[in-house]
């Protein structure tokens, strides 16, 4: 059985991971978000607020159970938040601590945790960090998801580097998938341009039909995720790269 735990499985991109998983027949999903939605014999559901550090730290191990039958393990890290669009100096305090925790602390902890339960076996164990775009250019008005995406990608870089070194065969990516039709991108929608320079142009995307439907890649990526070899060595990736 191959085993997959993804993050934000309720809806968007992560929802479109699970039930792409879930129709191939030799799979199982752990869900892990605040609700479910998903109904599937094969899909369990492991409710968990991400921006709750504390209910993190005392739950994750339910996360990661040990799986006799397991041949292959796969953690998404799919979860994430814009937070508040604004500028640095008009946001409270809080809105860092709370995008930093969904995206890149709880993402973190996942990784941590997924190492020490999974390192010493022999089986394909991949981790997919869902990055985006915004790591690698300056966004305005997006400064806390932009450094917590960039994080994210620096965090898979040297993890990748550690189990090279440790000789784990573990696979390590964080991937950029493109710009999708999600609830993010509705939420983008209602900001202004005074807090976002890039507003009229982000609402063309979608009054243009250029937003990629999740559920078009998400098979691309599932596939990739199942190959057995994996001569892409380069440990972030754009949706072109799978």
């Amino acid at each position: 059985m191959h085993y997959y735990i993804i993050t934000g499985a309720s809806r968007g991109l992560g929802k479109a991971l699970a039930e792409s998983v879930l129709s191939l027949p030799d799979t199982k999903v752990i869900g892990v978000s605040r609700h479910a939605t998903i109904e599937h014999e094969r899909y369990s559901h492991q409710p968990l607020d991400l921006s709750d550090m504390l209910a993190v730290q005392n739950n994750l191990h339910k996360v990661f159970p040990q799986w006799p039958d397991a041949q292959s393990i796969t953690l998404i890290n799919n979860a994430a938040v814009l937070g508040e669009i604004g500028y640095l100096g008009e946001h409270q305090n809080e809105h860092f601590e709370f995008v930093f925790d969904v995206n890149i602390v709880a993402p973190a902890m996942l990784m941590n945790t997924f190492l020490s339960a999974y390192s010493g076996l022999s089986i394909p164990r991949t981790i997919l960090n869902i990055s985006s775009g915004a790591a690698q250019r300056a966004v305005d008005g997006w400064g806390a998801y932009s450094a917590s995406k960039a994080a994210l990608d620096a965090l898979s870089r040297t993890a990748q580097k550690e189990q090279d070194l440790r000789g784990s065969g573990i696979r390590i990516r964080s991937l950029s998938p493109g710009i999708l039709d999600t609830a993010m991108q509705e939420h983008i929608r209602t900001a202004d341009e005074y807090s976002f320079s890039e507003a009229a142009k982000f609402a063309s995307f979608y009054q243009k039909g250029k937003l990629a439907n999740p559920v078009d890649i998400v098979d691309k990526i599932v596939s990739w995720l199942r190959e057995t070899s994996y001569e892409n060595r380069s440990v972030v990736l754009r949706i072109t790269d799978l």
